[in-house]
């Protein structure tokens, strides 16, 4: 006998087809949240505690998910639910990086702004009609983000491994996982989450260079991309190059619009990056930005994730 399917309403409104955007570190998935948070009828939500509390247990001990089965699929359920809630008390909740993606200034987490009144909601509640969440590190969940809503939509992105590796060296909150004690390669292996996947990188972690960390991270991510890729029905998985992004907005938009069957306005990607360039870190900084050693880890760890999406290597790059 089928299970009746689980019914979801966040206020008011039943949550249908939710949106959630996955990409390695600094992949650009953060443009797209943008431009979705600002489109007419979705309440998009990125980083909220309780969101980042399950997903980074699932993404540092993947044998949660697998051993719970349902019961980490409703978990997971219930954390977007409590963060796609729209209320002061929730919305003190929200995070700077959510605040700014929807144009609103930053607000204290936590406690009420300074003159007194609670945070200034992102979105009307009684204009909602779809959800969505950019929360970092998703892919690591997206098994259990399509338990939990078996008619989800996926949007992932893909970069060059090099450019976001640069950006990963150049940000506190990415390289602060590789700090003493929190790599948990002794208990879980393989690990995915630190694309950590034969004895040799787990014994040469302590000892690995920034740049090489940073490029297992990306490896790993962009794998579990590509297992997205063979599994989940073309309906409900869309990617989205990075470059594309940049060279291409309008089509982007255009064509995220027709995935979604939202109303994503064109102009919304535009002008958000630029071509290059070391100050913006735009596509091809990494010439800029990687010394030639650098560089030439990446090229090891990736080189083949590399050129199988379509990035040259070595003297073609």
């Amino acid at each position: 006998m089928s299970s009746t399917p689980h019914i979801l309403v966040v206020n008011g409104t039943k949550v249908r087809r939710p949106v959630f955007i996955l990409g390695a570190p600094h992949s650009g998935a953060e443009l797209l949240a943008r431009a979705v948070k600002r489109s007419p009828g979705f309440h998009l939500t990125t980083g909220r505690p309780g969101v980042l509390r399950v997903t980074y247990a699932f993404a540092r001990q993947p044998s949660i998910a697998t051993e719970r089965g349902e019961g980490a699929a409703r978990v997971l359920r219930d954390a977007c639910a409590e963060a796609w809630l729209v209320s002061a008390r929730a919305c003190a909740q929200c995070p700077d990086d959510c605040r700014e993606l929807a144009g609103l200034p930053p607000g204290p987490p936590g406690r009420p702004a300074p003159d007194g009144d609670p945070p200034e909601p992102c979105v009307d509640p009684q204009g909602i009609a779809r959800f969505a969440d950019a929360s970092p590190d998703l892919i690591y969940s997206a098994d259990v983000l399509l338990d939990a809503f078996p008619d989800a939509q996926l949007v992932q992105v893909i970069r060059d491994g090099r450019d976001a590796v640069a950006d990963m060296l150049d940000d506190e909150r990415c390289l602060a996982w590789f700090k003493p004690g929190l790599a948990n390669l002794d208990t879980v292996f393989p690990n995915p989450f630190f694309g950590v996947e034969d004895h040799t990188e787990r014994n040469r972690w302590p000892r690995a260079a920034l740049a090489v960390k940073c490029a297992l991270r990306w490896r790993g991510s962009v794998r579990l991309s590509a297992k997205l890729r063979r599994q989940v029905p073309e309906e409900q998985l869309f990617t989205i190059r990075y470059e594309d992004l940049v060279g291409r907005p309008r089509a982007i938009a255009a064509g995220l619009a027709e995935y979604l069957d939202a109303q994503i306005p064109k102009s919304s990607l535009s002008g958000l990056v630029r071509a290059g360039g070391a100050s913006d870190g735009g596509v091809g900084s990494w010439r800029d930005r990687l010394t030639p050693r650098q560089a030439a880890q990446v090229e090891k760890i990736a080189g083949t994730e590399l050129r199988r999406l379509g990035y040259p290597t070595g003297r073609e790059g």
